[in-house]
């Protein structure tokens, strides 16, 4: 059998929707099954902004969640789970309590307030608006859109020589098999094509015409720079057909960040909050192994699509227009 890769739209009983304000440079991409999705997840960065991701712990009660937002702005973002909520009790999605339903949605936030408008944030009407589309106008895209619409790579030295770029997906089929990953791309370090070896985005020379080493000038003495932390966190979602429970998805999202490792550098440092989960939506058996593999490959490239889908904004250059 060969791999043969499908739009990650395909991959089973998941809607995304995104919605995002261009002028402030933020949004947020929201993932919903509204029968419920087994979930876990790993976090691997030291600064995470997140809601109700203890749910995925396997010593958690709830067996299912309805939905997973990936957002900008930072903590002050977390109410847009507020709004996927209020859609799906509107429409009758959730856990049966009595005198309501109440969906169970956990969410995930990147850093974007240095961006465009640091007051305007992802808020409940924007995940009210993405659960919409999500349901009625199915409209996820690579790129500046929901969660990417504000994220930058390449931050070491400050904002001045970062670079722009998005969410970026791919996904697989292999026989039964279906998995794979969208990945909003705010990391503090530069990218790699897993593939090559060769840097495609990342940290710029001061007249933006080369590439420099986050690597080594973090070696050279990073406590010379004074904007430490301008913000960062790569955000990911795998999703996946094959059946799993809580526990074994929490290993493959955790075999997931080697995808990050591949194509990130630096990654996982105390700036950034990088997280992954992994969905399962189906019910075709395979081995936990080759799944957790194939987990990290296509989060590997669906960082290069983030990369090579973006397109330049706010002032930051996209790779697609690099002059090199």
């Amino acid at each position: 059998m060969k791999l043969r890769e499908i739009p990650i739209t395909e991959i089973g009983p998941v809607r995304i929707g995104q919605t995002e304000n261009r002028e402030a440079g933020t949004g947020c991409t929201v993932f919903i099954c509204e029968n419920g999705m087994r979930a876990g997840i790993d976090v691997r960065g030291g600064g995470p902004a997140s809601r109700e991701t203890q749910l995925l712990d396997p010593l958690m009660a709830a067996k299912e969640i309805h939905g997973i937002v990936l957002a900008g702005g930072s903590a002050f973002g977390l109410g847009a789970a507020g709004g996927v909520m209020r859609y799906l009790e509107e429409h009758g999605y959730g856990y049966d309590v009595g005198v309501t339903k109440v969906p169970l949605v956990a969410q995930s936030d990147l850093f974007d307030l240095t961006v465009g408008d640091p007051f305007t944030r992802p808020d409940e009407e924007m995940g009210y608006a993405a659960a919409k589309a999500a349901f009625e106008s199915p409209n996820y895209r690579d790129g500046n859109h929901g969660a990417g619409c504000g994220a930058t790579v390449g931050k070491i030295a400050g904002m001045a020589t970062c670079m722009k770029t998005g969410i970026g997906s791919y996904a697989v089929e292999l026989g039964e098999l279906r998995i794979g990953a969208a990945v909003a791309l705010n990391a503090l370090g530069d990218v790699f094509d897993w593939k090559t070896g060769k840097q495609v985005a990342g940290l710029l020379s001061e007249d933006g015409l080369s590439f420099r080493s986050s690597p080594e000038v973090i070696s050279s003495g990073i406590n010379r720079v004074k904007d430490r932390f301008v913000g960062n966190t790569t955000l990911g979602v795998i999703i996946t057909n094959a059946y799993f429970e809580k526990a074994a998805l929490c290993k493959i999202a955790g075999m997931g960040h080697d995808g990050y490792a591949r194509s990130i550098r630096p990654v996982h440092t105390s700036l950034d909050g990088d997280s992954i989960y992994a969905v399962s939506v189906g019910s075709v058996v395979c081995d936990q192994e080759i799944v957790g593999t194939l987990a990290a490959e296509v989060v590997s490239e669906a960082v290069i699509r983030a990369v090579t889908s973006a397109e330049s904004a706010y002032g930051f250059i996209a790779a697609r227009d690099l002059p090199f």
